[in-house]
């Protein structure tokens, strides 16, 4: 039963990296590191922020235009 529980795990882990979804809880943990009185984006300020930066670097994202 470990090896099937460690295998979803793993699995679970590279979806939320493959996905993007893990960048968000990452941000909170080093903006709560370097000022814990700071305020955080909400994740959607976080999502709209980080869709602008990639769209403003064509290497970054994928752009057609």
């Amino acid at each position: 039963m470990n090896g099937v529980r460690g295998a979803l795990a793993k699995a679970r882990y590279f979806v939320r990296e493959f996905s993007g979804e893990a960048a968000y809880d990452r941000y909170v943990a080093h903006a709560r590191s370097h000022d814990p009185e700071a305020e955080v984006l909400t994740r959607r300020a976080f999502e709209h922020a980080r869709t602008d930066a990639r769209e403003a670097n064509p290497r970054e994202g994928f752009r057609c235009c």
